[in-house]
């Protein structure tokens, strides 16, 4: 398999859990490389519905290792009672052999999830979206240099004082917002419970990665979120704070350019995204149906996605970006019922045709999209196993939108379990 970034390439939630969870068959280190417990990964093995936040979706085949790259900012705290707990309760195998923390990535605390409220709250109606997990709050301090890392959490000397320190500074600021001052001891109690759970796990993950480079090794690189909640590339600011796309798998992970092979994009056969922000293509007629089947409901919140006809003029910017090689398309039964299907191919804004994205948000939401209208199959494909027995209209379906995006078609998903997964 070689080395292989894996990205969304809409605006997350394209189904990269399970496609991650089908490769991960042919690789040995699987890598999360950016973002916090605020993303979800859904996996279905059976009958059993694994929802993973922070550890890669490797953790669920036995025989890998699955690492928390230094780009991820980290609840610990969520990490040990909700995942590494919830999974052993599972009956999965969690240890420090198939689990490495990097130890240089950075860590979140209760003020980081006070303060990404209390901005939410204040902006009102004109608010993010944000999950108020404390992800950006987290992810300015680290730009700031004021944060605290694995590395000092785990220090049980130095640790204390370098909290009292923070959380003093932070307090001042909540309250100047209105809210209640956070307890020094209680969160000490907490996060030096977490601590001593997770020193084991931690180590150098670079120095590691790099070892298994240079042994050969197979290696998945797995983002969260997608291309459009980037913070440099994504549609500004309703972003989410770290690179979704694909050089943030290289700069949160500590292993060059030059040592990745490929980069395989996923997307849904539709759009959706979570939170404010433009949508060009959202349909609330598609978003009801979606919605109607029990789907398209957030992993993390629950709260219902925004739904919309595939967008070939963000995707093709999705490819630009990341440099994606090959496509995995997901929720291909999504689509089934429907006897027609439209795809955007073009925007309009103000009597011109663009063929890219706008980098300014209020002009992205003022375009209309220009549709191409498409046959559907009407057929469930659900239980198709091979792609020479889907219906022609969703081949062809699924080629042009490869064509219209610049990429080649390699996976193709039309439900949930690994079983439901075709290779071309």
């Amino acid at each position: 398999m070689a080395n292989t970034i894996l990205v969304g390439a809409q605006w997350g939630d394209e189904g990269k859990g399970k496609i991650i969870d089908v490769l991960t068959e042919q690789a040995e280190i699987v890598v999360r490389t950016q973002g916090g417990n605020n993303a979800g990964h859904t996996v279905y093995i059976g009958k059993d519905k694994y929802v993973l936040h922070l550890i890669p979706s490797g953790i669920l085949r036995r025989g890998k290792v699955c690492v928390i790259g230094n780009g991820v900012v980290i609840d610990p705290v969520h990490l040990v009672n909700h995942e590494i707990d919830g999974l052993l309760r599972l009956g999965v195998e969690v240890t420090p052999e198939n689990l490495r923390v990097a130890e240089t990535a950075h860590v979140v605390f209760p003020w980081h999830r006070e303060l990404d409220g209390q901005r939410e709250v204040r902006k009102g109606k004109n608010g993010l979206g944000t999950t108020k997990r404390g992800i950006g709050p987290t992810y300015g301090d680290k730009a700031a240099r004021v944060g605290l890392r694995v590395v000092d959490l785990v220090n049980a000397q130095r640790f204390p004082a370098k909290l009292r320190e923070r959380l003093e500074e932070n307090n001042e600021v909540l309250k100047a917002l209105g809210a209640q001052p956070l307890d020094y001891q209680k969160i000490l109690e907490d996060y030096t419970r977490a601590a001593d759970r997770l020193r084991p796990f931690v180590s150098n993950t670079v120095v590691y990665l790099h070892e298994a480079t240079r042994r050969g090794a197979n290696i998945l690189f797995e983002g969260a979120q997608g291309t459009f909640l980037d913070i440099d590339h994504g549609t500004y600011p309703f972003v989410t704070s770290s690179n979704t796309t694909a050089g943030g798998a290289c700069t949160g992970s500590g292993v060059p350019p030059n040592r990745m092979d490929r980069v395989v994009g996923v997307l849904k056969a539709y759009t959706t995204r979570v939170g404010g922000g433009p949508l060009p293509t959202e349909n609330d007629e598609l978003g009801d149906l979606l919605h109607g089947m029990g789907r398209e409901f957030g992993a993390t919140t629950g709260r219902a996605r925004r739904c919309g006809w595939f967008d070939a003029v963000s995707t093709r910017h999705a490819a630009m970006v990341n440099g994606i090689d090959e496509l995995a398309i997901t929720n291909v039964d999504g689509l089934d019922s429907l006897a027609s299907i439209k795809v955007c191919t073009g925007y309009r804004l103000d009597g011109s045709e663009l063929q890219y994205v706008p980098a300014d948000c209020e002009l992205l939401a003022r375009c209309e999209p220009i549709y191409q209208e498409f046959p559907g199959w009407q057929t469930p494909t659900d239980a198709i196993t091979r792609w020479e027995d889907l219906p022609v209209n969703c081949r062809h379906y699924l080629l042009t939108v490869a064509q219209l995006t610049g990429t080649r078609l390699t996976i193709v998903s039309v439900g949930p379990a690994r079983e439901q997964t075709m290779f071309l």
